[in-house]
């Protein structure tokens, strides 16, 4: 399949938001809360009349997903790029293209085209502020070994997603993350 084709397959924002079954509560706080400064609403509306569009590969049960997702959303509204969601385990095929280090199914993904599905740029699945929080807690795991290791590891996760729904700075980083990679995108 081509990339036009995979975003026609896709869903809206609303859709995918209304069969939340995890985190729906998350994203929506971020989304209803975070607006883009005044000072970077020139730069995104510039992009208004490149018929950009996004293919997000997403899943409600991932931390990074509820950060990101609505905060590109909110970029999406102001630079009038088309926004079309898949939920990565029922795409791998397109996932599979897109892995992290080669490796990982890790998400979200943003493949931003132009209106003939031609790529143009690929963001995720985290900014590198969030990456170093990541590799900080995860820090102060014990070893896999240990008995309270999955225990532990899952208090973090929790810990994790809390302080990506409520840390406005981390709001601001990937924003700030999100759109310099836009800027990239030849006009």
């Amino acid at each position: 399949m081509t990339l036009r084709q995979w975003f026609e397959k896709g869903m809206s924002f609303d859709t995918y938001v209304n069969n939340m079954k995890v985190n729906q509560y998350e994203l929506l706080h971020i989304y209803n809360n975070f607006l883009i400064p005044n000072e970077l609403l020139p730069t995104l509306e510039a992009r208004q009349n490149d018929n950009l569009k996004v293919i997000v590969l997403t899943a409600d049960w991932c931390g990074d997903a509820l950060l990101c997702v609505p905060i590109m959303k909110r970029i999406c509204e102001v630079a009038g790029i088309k926004m079309s969601l898949l939920i990565r385990d029922d795409h791998l095929e397109l996932m599979d293209q897109y892995l992290t280090n080669g490796t990982a199914r890790a998400i979200p993904i943003f493949i931003f085209t132009d209106q003939d599905g031609n790529e143009k740029a690929v963001w995720g699945p985290r900014a590198p502020k969030v990456q170093e929080l990541v590799t900080s807690m995860r820090a102060t795991l014990p070893n896999k070994e240990d008995p309270g290791f999955e225990e532990k590891q899952q208090n973090m996760y929790a810990e994790f997603r809390k302080t990506l729904a409520s840390d406005t700075s981390i709001w601001e980083h990937v924003m700030e993350n999100i759109i310099e990679k836009i800027e990239k995108i030849e006009k």
